[in-house]
């Protein structure tokens, strides 16, 4: 049996809301008391740092995908479970999704709204069918919502692309998203 994997997309650096660290280690935390492998981008800066070692103190198991390019920028945390190193952010992604059964997005900048885009447009095409939950802390995600609404209602996506992306004020919330999202999937499955 496979263990099960969920995806964290976030942020390289802490942000200014202290809310947002304390749920990227309660996150970690929540991954790896559920027996599942965190996969994410393999930092040890900001709330990639603490999501990773959440997990990591809490005995889970850490899977991180990182181009070889920011290595020192994100200072490449090679005590994970699993560690690779590739050539492109292209490919980070790839690896990171492919290897994944969920996918979270924490607050963070380009690079994770990048992911996302990404993940939801894979969603979208059919490429896969994982779900893709936002740890909306504080709001931050907000704008995110009301950018998806907007281009649903301009005519330049169907309606349910809304249906793609859920969303959880913590990682209590965000954790009972995915056991609830995996279950259905599984049902769907057999």
């Amino acid at each position: 049996m496979s263990t099960t994997s969920i995806c964290v997309y976030c942020g390289s650096r802490m942000g200014g809301d202290p809310a947002h660290a304390d749920e990227a280690t309660a996150l970690g935390r929540a991954i790896a008391d559920a027996g599942w492998q965190l996969v994410y981008g393999a930092g040890d800066v900001g709330l990639m740092g603490a999501v990773a070692r959440a997990a990591q103190e809490a005995g889970g198991r850490t899977f991180g995908v990182i181009p070889k390019h920011l290595m020192d920028l994100e200072v490449g945390k090679r005590d994970l479970t699993s560690f690779v190193v590739t050539e492109t952010m292209h490919e980070r992604k790839k690896v990171m999704l492919m290897n994944a059964d969920a996918i979270v997005v924490m607050p963070g900048g380009a690079g994770s709204l990048d992911e996302f885009f990404e993940a939801l447009t894979w969603r979208q095409l059919g490429l896969h069918g994982k779900p893709i939950v936002l740890l909306d802390v504080n709001g931050f995600w907000a704008p995110l919502h009301g950018l998806l609404d907007h281009v649903v209602r301009a005519g330049f996506a169907d309606a349910s692309l809304l249906d793609f992306v859920r969303s959880g004020g913590s990682a209590t919330e965000v954790m009972g998203l995915l056991r609830r999202a995996l279950s259905d999937a599984k049902a769907d499955a057999e």
